[in-house]
């Protein structure tokens, strides 16, 4: 497994992000303890959550894929600086008006359960799921630096947030001698590269901003089980798929990723995802997985090295306006 520093920081993560939203809801807690057992043994040290997974699963009051994590690692007996742990605050957890936000009282008491379901005293990278425009960034900062200063959180980032919002983030955090966003997580993939290219990904290489991409294989369809003429699946998944990206751009794609996997003995999913990190932007993909067979199937990724004609051709394929 490759590692790879963290932004600016010190901090070596793995190149692939184990990504636990489905924990308590595609996956079962001993689907999910085998999930971080094969992780673990072909050497990730970087999981991701958040308090909000899995609220929307069935009887799921929210912080679920937490709680598992922190079964896991007190039940593995794993030791807790060898895990980098990342989750996030924002989402609604309760139905009161203060259950959700970026506000000081919502992300004091946030953190106080997120570290409760973890079972451990501290998180690694604490992130902002999304933007919260009724908070002062200066708010949100000043509670993010207490948290650091305090143990509690070794390093922040955020998620879902726009250029001119991070690079005010970063001022603030400046002019005010605050805790910085040493991360983004960006909805970053082959077929999805406008949002981040156009005016992150430079913010990011000039602030030693960390990338974190969610979604590298498009929700599946990058993995190639849709193909031209073939029904979809009955899901509602397959559905966002299909909105988004069957087209003949798409198939086009997983026709020149075929192509290269072949050339590779590689997977398609396995191409999709080298090819997310072969950008020097990016410090890890984030990768979900229902069972160990459907992770073992994706790893290898990160020892793929693109050719730059088999990088250029897909480049070509996926290209967005700049002008």
């Amino acid at each position: 497994m490759e590692y790879r520093r963290l932004g600016r920081t010190g901090l070596k993560v793995s190149a692939i992000c184990l990504g636990t939203m489905q924990f308590g809801w595609t996956a079962v807690k001993e689907a999910s303890f085998a999930v971080m057992d094969t992780a673990v043994s072909q050497g990730i040290n970087f999981f991701d959550t958040a308090d909000v997974y899995s609220n929307w699963a069935q009887d799921n009051p929210g912080g679920v894929s937490e709680q598992i994590i922190g079964e896991w690692l007190t039940g593995r007996r794993i030791p807790r600086d060898q895990i980098i742990i990342a989750t996030k605050v924002r989402g609604e957890m309760g139905s009161g008006p203060n259950d959700q936000g970026l506000s000081r009282h919502h992300i004091l008491h946030a953190v106080e359960a997120s570290l409760r379901r973890l079972q451990t005293d501290y998180i690694d990278l604490y992130q902002m799921h999304w933007y919260d425009e009724e908070t002062p960034l200066d708010e949100t900062l000043r509670a993010l630096d207490d948290l650091v200063r305090a143990g509690k959180v070794r390093y922040v980032g955020c998620s879902n947030y726009p250029a001119w919002l991070l690079m005010k983030s970063l001022w603030v955090s400046d002019v005010q001698r605050l805790v910085r966003f040493d991360s983004l997580q960006p909805h970053y993939n082959l077929l999805h590269r406008a949002e981040f290219e156009r005016e992150l990904q430079p913010l990011c290489l000039d602030q030693g901003i960390g990338v974190i991409p969610y979604s590298p294989l498009g929700g599946g369809f990058l993995t190639g089980k849709y193909r031209r003429d073939t029904p979809l699946p009955d899901s509602a998944r397959a559905a966002g798929v299909q909105r988004r990206y069957l087209n003949e751009r798409g198939f086009a794609v997983i026709d020149k990723l075929e192509e290269i996997a072949q050339a590779h003995e590689a997977t398609i999913a396995q191409v999709a995802i080298a090819w997310v990190l072969a950008n020097t932007a990016v410090t890890s993909a984030i990768i979900g997985a229902n069972s160990s067979q459907q992770l073992m199937d994706i790893l290898g990724s990160e020892r793929i090295q693109l050719t730059a004609v088999e990088k250029e051709s897909l480049d070509a394929l996926t290209a967005w306006e700049k002008a």
